[in-house]
């Protein structure tokens, strides 16, 4: 996307990863949404493919004021490593919600959960880079004059 941050979390990982990994969602979410401002001279939209070995993945997002996810994921191995495979979900969820923002994730196919992941992640990066970047006018984008 073109965003470089660094994030540490601390959590109750011996109980399990949900809460940190939804708490890490919700604040990459606020970041996003705070540094975006009122989305005066941005793109607004993107949208990608990104093929990783046998998974295809495709991200469409809508910078539009409104927090919503579609999720249309296999869950082929229920962990990859340590990591519950559902927590893909959680995250994406809480970081739309909280950064106000549609989402939709696909995968049009694919076996391995870990290349199912990792496309979602680097599809989602890629459509971000796409919906925030700057498009020369002042303007916002929406014809309501506020996303």
């Amino acid at each position: 996307s073109g965003i470089s941050l660094r994030v540490e979390a601390k959590g109750d990982l011996d109980v399990d990863f949900h809460h940190t990994v939804e708490d890490v969602g919700i604040v990459l979410g606020e970041l996003l949404l705070e540094a975006l401002g009122d989305g005066r001279g941005i793109a607004r939209y993107g949208s990608v493919s990104v093929p990783m070995e046998e998974t295809l993945a495709d991200c469409a997002i809508d910078l539009c004021g409104r927090g919503a996810l579609v999720y249309n994921v296999p869950v082929t191995q229920p962990k990859v490593g340590d990591f519950d495979s559902e927590l893909g979900h959680d995250f994406f969820q809480a970081m739309s919600r909280s950064g106000k923002f549609c989402l939709h994730l696909n995968i049009r196919y694919g076996k391995n959960q870990h290349h199912i992941l990792e496309a979602l992640f680097k599809a989602f990066a890629q459509a971000l880079k796409q919906a925030i970047a700057l498009t020369g006018s002042d303007e916002i984008p929406s014809t309501k004059g506020v996303l």
